[in-house]
This record gives structure tokens, C-alpha cells and sequence, in this order.
């Protein structure tokens, strides 16, 4: 087909003379394009009378058809925070006040004369008539002196779904949190086409379902508002994985400075916790450490901090039998009874249980083996020298009914585990940030080694009033034991008059919660931060921390840093961040820690390298040197 035939063919009836409509190349192009609205257009539409079929998607769009008369701040942002799929889009139409003022006169004429009528015929005032006077009569002052704008509000709301059931739940949802509220919807039958049309971003209202608002209560519907901690003081924590705002939070801004950490083995609570620490250093707390697995030895090292390591062979000894300086507050009898009582304590731990009889020795003899010292309750404690573990065993040898405790403290005292209490106490936490590790000690001994750890950490701390935090890495060893429980209650629930914030971390949540005392632990904890949980505990944490379905799904479904932050009444889906730096020195990744490792030694080797040729630049010029001597 020539050009001629093909101008001929357009400008006639479109058929060759032949008798065929022929399809031209360039028609066939057109045909083949694709646009942008053939991307985004779903596979399928289907409208019916309450849903639109998207696709594989069902969509159902509602409006807001009546409101209560008070609206409080915020009233929309839990739905707006809600963990669903959906659209919302608000129109605000505002209206000429002039025409809104005439309109009120005459209602306002109307109520009362409404009013009156009932007053002549002698009915009860109605309060209903009353209250829209009242309403009335101060939108007209606001309106009349520009304090206030009149304006025209629809609200659309589309969910979607893959099923009419899911959907049917979903709205159920919302329709009870918004009814909670007095907020009442309705679903657009027969319009949901215009419905759909309405959410998209078209910014066409093809419904018109609207109310009249004064600007107060309009400003309460500001949908940007969600829950966030963010402060304008305080250390980072991480990301707030609903909206990327950033989590900063202060601890001694609550009501108490403790803190508790839930998860699993490897969901990254020990990193969460070396994080802080190395950020509220940068803040002026001092920090200090119980390590059960020497995971702070590197970051002790950057940070030029002090590091215990606590065992039966170790340099490094507690003598429990220390007394704190009473501060000008408290009286040296309270404080001489008060550490006799936690002696008692660690005891039964030791011993492994007291009976009566045998508990009630023990404090005599307690109280005997201090006054063997010349320590009384009228004793200057800063000038005392306190007994050693020996001490009480001499005095029981010497009691009555003590034959036997002192046969059960020998071990302690001449045996195998002499070494690890029955010493002087040598170590010193006067020094911004101190780590005590128990990795070297016996499973059997480190109930009593946390404990007496703690207790030591208790009484240099009420000696002096500093910004203080104390870390107390797998806490679920001191919760398998009564007494080293109580004694950990008993601090929690002390350390905010000292400045003290106890951080608790543990993976063995079965273990912490079977305890009495593990319950009023996180109760007497204003943050409580829950990593990844493995799907054997999470009933357990859900009970214990309320939580919702959607709540319990995303601890299940997190990654490592990943969970949920509760700080006072509020808590926010979080996401633990770093910077490089930091990374490098508080992993405790064994993969990132082997090639950190390896980068060390090959920099070690290339400066050995390096020294060797600087070494024989520097004595090329003294053999030459020697040789112009010759």
C-alpha cells in the first residue's frame, strides 16, 4: 500500500477498494502503550451496596454522621494509630459568617420562644432547650468578635481487606472505639463508588455527609498526633517504628529511676543496655554493672572504667560484714540492724535455708561478732574495722546450738571456697563507671555472689548522693532465690531516695515471674522495655503487661532491637539504632567481634611492618656514618 492509497482510504469511507478497513502501523502502536492509569488500575472492580471489590482487595468507606457535644484533644488519633489498612480524608469547608449569623438569630428567636411557650403553661423547664440557648448565645459573641470560625466537616473512612469477614472485624473495631467516644458512622450504602472516589487523593467530596464545627472543636480532629516519647531532655533510645519520630527519654523524670528488660536470647537486650550506658555517661550518671557473662569488659576498657572480676580465685574480695557511714539522716543503730538483717539473708542463701531456730542463732551471732569489734550502734562506723567470715564462725563455735553452722560455714571459711568472702574487701567504685563480673563463679555461687555484689553496691551508694545507675545483667539468678529477691524488692523500691535507677534485664522470664516478688519489681519500674519474645513466654508477657493481640503479633514478629517501650502510662513500637562507633564498642555479636578481632591483629602486623622499615631508614645513615669515619 502506497502513501496515495493510504490518504485516500482516510478521507473515504476507511475501506481500500477491496472492500477491507486495513489497521494502520501507527494504530497499532497506540494500541500497545501503556499508560500510568493501566499501572495503578486494579485487575478487577466490582461496586455493590456496602463494598467495593479491588482486585484481590475489598474496600468499604464510611462516614461520620453524628458527633457528641465536648470533643477532647486528640479524640481521633487512636484511630488514626491504629495498626489497620485504611484511608481517611477529612474535608473542611468553611462558611461565610454573615449569612451563619442570620441563621443563628433566628434559631436563637426560636429556642426562646420555645422556652417561653413552656414557661406560660406552666411545664418544668426543659434542660435540653436550655443548654442550646446557652450554646447559641456564646457561638454568636465568638462569631460576632472573631474569636471563631464557622466551618463544614466530612469525615470518610475506607478499610480494606481480603475477605468480607476480616472486614466486617475490622469495622467492628473502629465502630466500638469511636461509639466509646459518642462518634457515630454509618456505611455509605449505594455510594460507595462515590465513597471510594471521596478517600482518593482527588480532593473531591462526592458524598457531602458533612456537620457544622466552630474552629475549637475542629482543631481537635488535627490528624498529625501520635504517641510519642520524645522530650527535650534525656538520652536517645531509638526510633519510634510507627512514625520515625525519635525516642528521647529521661528516667529521673518519673516517679522512680528503675527500669526493667524482657527478651529472648540474642534479641539484643545486652546491647540496648550498653547503649544506655554509654549515653547517660555522656550525661554525668555513674554507672555500675553486674556482668554474668563478661560482655562490658571491652566497653569498661573505652570508656576507662573499673573491672572486678568477682571469684574464688580472683584478686578481688567483698567482705560483707562492711558498714556504711550513716548519712546525717539516719542512725547508726537502724543502719547496724538494717545490715544485720541482710547478713541474715545471705546466710540462707549460703547455707541453703535456715530454720527458725538456726535463723535466730545467726542473728545472735551476727550481732556477738560485731561486737567482738567494738561495733555497737554507738560506734563511729568510718573508724571501725569490720569482722570477716572467720569472726562468725569463732563466735558459733562458741554458742550454744552454733556447732553446727559453724561445721556448714568451715568451707567457706578453710575450705575450697575460703577465698571468695572470707577476705578484707578490696575493690573501689569511686569511678564514673564499674563492672562486676561473676562469669568465673560456680552456678552454685552466684545467687550469693549477686547478692553480695548488690548489697555492697547498696551501701557505698547511700554513703554519698550521686545521679546513679545500676545494671543488673540476667537478674533471674537473684529471682531463684527468696531472700536475694527480697533484697532486690527491697532496693527497688529504695533506690529513687538515694538518685539510684535499678536496671533489671533478663531472657528467663518464667523464671523472674515465679517468683512473689517479680511482679512488684516491674510494678516499681516506670520503663519497661520488651524485645523480641519467643513464642513459649509471650502468654506470660501478655498477661503480665496487658497487652493486645496486635502487641503480642509484633513481639512475635520482631527483629533484634525491635519491641515495645512503656514509659509511664505511654508506650511506643521502637527500634534500637546506633552509630558506628558505638556499634564498634558495644557489640557482642561473636561473628562482628571475630572480625573486629581479626582487623586489630592484621593493623597490629602492618605497624610491626612499619616500625621494622623505620627501623632501618634510622640505621642506613649510621652505617654510612661510620663508614666516612673509616
Amino acid at each position: 500500500m502506497n502513501i496515495s492509497e493510504i490518504f485516500q482510504i482516510r478521507e473515504g469511507n476507511g475501506k481500500n477498494k477491496n472492500g477491507i478497513t486495513p489497521t494502520f502501523p501507527e494504530e497499532i502502536y497506540t494500541t500497545g502503550l501503556l499508560e500510568l492509569k493501566d499501572v495503578i488500575a486494579p485487575s478487577a472492580l466490582e461496586i455493590n451496596a456496602n463494598y467495593v471489590r479491588l482486585g484481590e482487595k475489598i474496600a468499604r468507606t464510611f462516614f461520620i454522621m453524628s458527633y457528641p457535644r465536648f470533643l477532647a484533644a486528640n479524640w481521633f488519633s487512636p484511630i488514626i494509630n491504629l495498626d489497620k489498612v485504611f484511608d481517611i480524608s477529612i474535608f473542611v469547608h468553611p462558611i461565610d459568617t454573615a449569612g451563619v449569623m442570620r441563621q443563628l438569630q433566628k434559631k436563637v428567636a426560636e429556642v426562646q420562644s420555645q422556652i417561653h411557650i413552656r414557661e406560660e403553661k406552666g411545664l418544668v423547664r426543659d434542660p435540653q432547650l436550655d443548654i442550646a440557648y446557652q450554646d447559641l448565645e456564646a457561638l454568636r459573641d465568638k462569631l460576632q468578635q472573631a474569636q471563631e470560625r464557622l466551618f463544614s466537616l466530612g469525615i470518610y473512612i475506607t478499610l480494606y481487606a481480603t475477605s468480607t469477614e476480616e472486614l466486617d472485624k475490622v469495622e467492628t473495631e473502629i465502630r466500638s472505639m469511636l461509639e466509646s467516644r459518642l462518634v457515630y458512622v454509618k456505611p455509605a450504602l449505594f455510594q460507595q463508588a462515590e465513597g471510594l472516589n471521596s478517600v482518593f487523593p482527588l480532593c473531591t467530596d462526592k458524598l457531602s455527609v458533612t456537620s457544622r464545627f466552630n474552629s475549637a472543636p475542629l482543631s481537635s480532629i488535627f490528624p498529625f498526633v501520635s504517641f510519642d516519647l520524645t522530650s527535650n531532655k534525656g538520652i536517645l533510645y531509638g526510633i519510634n517504628r510507627h512514625n520515625n519520630s525519635l525516642v528521647l527519654f529521661d528516667r529521673y523524670s518519673m516517679e522512680n529511676y528503675n527500669s526493667v528488660i524482657f527478651a529472648k536470647a540474642g534479641a539484643g537486650k545486652s546491647y540496648t543496655t550498653k547503649l544506655e550506658i554509654l549515653r547517660s555517661l555522656m550525661f554525668d550518671a555513674d554507672v555500675i554493672v553486674i556482668d554474668p557473662e563478661r560482655e562490658y569488659e571491652y566497653l569498661t576498657t573505652a570508656v576507662d572504667g573499673r573491672y572486678f572480676n568477682i571469684s574464688l580465685t580472683s584478686r578481688h574480695h567483698i567482705n560483707p560484714f562492711d558498714l556504711p557511714v550513716p548519712r546525717e539522716d539516719e542512725a547508726p543503730a537502724d543502719v547496724l540492724r538494717s545490715n544485720i538483717i541482710s547478713l541474715v539473708g545471705l546466710f540462707r542463701i549460703l547455707l541453703g535455708g535456715l530454720t527458725p531456730e538456726e535463723d535466730s542463732i545467726i542473728d545472735r551471732a551476727i550481732s556477738e561478732t560485731y561486737a567482738s569489734r567494738d561495733i555497737t550502734a554507738d560506734s563511729d562506723f568510718s573508724q571501725v574495722t569490720p569482722p570477716i567470715l572467720s569472726d562468725l564462725e569463732l563466735i558459733l563455735l562458741n554458742m550454744e546450738g552454733g556447732e553446727s553452722l559453724a561445721q556448714k560455714l568451715r568451707k567457706y571459711t578453710q575450705g575450697t571456697w575460703s577465698g571468695f568472702i572470707n577476705q578484707p574487701t578490696n575493690v573501689d567504685i569511686n569511678q564514673k563507671f564499674v563492672v562486676f563480673s561473676i562469669r568465673d563463679m560456680e552456678d552454685e555461687l552466684r545467687p550469693a555472689g549477686m547478692y553480695i555484689i548488690t548489697h555492697y553496691i547498696w551501701t557505698a551508694v547511700r554513703r554519698q548522693i550521686k545521679k546513679r545507675l545500676l545494671v543488673i545483667d540476667e537478674a533471674w539468678i537473684m529471682m531463684k532465690s527468696e531472700d536475694a529477691a527480697s533484697f532486690l524488692y527491697g532496693l527497688c523500691k529504695r533506690a529513687r531516695k538515694y538518685y539510684l535507677g535499678v536496671a533489671t534485664i533478663t531472657q528467663d522470664v518464667g523464671d523472674f515471674m515465679k517468683s512473689s516478688y517479680g511482679v512488684p519489681i516491674i510494678t516499681n519500674s516506670s520503663i519497661q522495655l520488651l524485645l523480641k519474645q519467643s513464642p513459649a513466654t509471650i502468654d506470660l508477657v501478655k498477661q503480665t503487661f496487658n497487652l493486645t493481640d496486635e502487641e503480642k503479633f509484633l513481639l512475635l514478629e520482631s527483629d533484634v532491637g525491635e519491641g515495645i517501650f512503656f514509659a509511664g502510662l505511654k508506650h511506643v513500637a521502637i527500634k534500637i539504632i546506633s552509630s558506628y562507633t558505638e556499634d564498634q564498642i558495644i557489640t557482642s555479636d561473636p561473628q562482628q567481634l571475630l572480625a573486629i578481632k581479626k582487623a586489630k591483629q592484621e593493623f597490629a602486623k602492618a605497624g610491626e611492618a612499619q616500625n621494622g622499615k623505620n627501623q632501618n631508614l634510622l640505621e642506613t645513615p649510621k652505617n654510612i656514618d661510620e663508614t666516612f669515619k673509616i
